[in-house]
């Protein structure tokens, strides 16, 4: 089973970008939790990240066929891309929304996510954890789906 990670705009600056909102890991550090905790589940794990809408899509697009889900963290992008909504939904997998910040608590604007009415569920306010909390929701409804 193949589960496709999803980084968004800015993430890329994990670590020096706001650490009080965002923590001190890094991308790179997040990656490999994530992986890790992939191959404890059992999972491959494949990640990606852009600060481009149409990259993030066409990446969607090309590992729609092979992986059996996604975890997203679409940063900025979920409160403004259906463009992001429709290729997720588009390819029929089955996608879970995370975000290291509690964005109910936060600007207004952040409280509305266009991502999370398709979502199986979002995770968010728990740093980098919510990527390990939303990969294995994921998974364990995965594996659920198979029986």
């Amino acid at each position: 089973m193949k589960i496709a990670v999803l980084h968004g705009p800015n993430l890329n600056l994990l670590g020096q970008r706001e650490p009080d909102v965002y923590g001190r890991e890094t991308l790179k550090e997040i990656d490999q939790r994530i992986c890790v905790a992939g191959a404890e589940l059992g999972v491959e794990v494949v990640t990606f990240q852009s600060n481009h809408e149409g990259a993030l899509i066409d990446e969607i697009q090309r590992r729609g066929p092979e992986a059996a889900g996604f975890l997203i963290n679409a940063g900025g992008y979920s409160h403004t891309s259906i463009a992001l909504r429709d290729a997720l939904v588009g390819v029929g997998r089955p996608f879970v929304e995370v975000h290291l910040s509690n964005v109910m608590a936060r600007e207004r604007f952040r409280r509305r996510s266009l991502l999370a009415g398709r979502a199986l569920g979002a995770i968010m306010g728990f740093g980098a954890d919510s990527y390990l909390l939303g990969l294995r929701g994921l998974v364990s409804y995965l594996r659920r789906a198979e029986k």
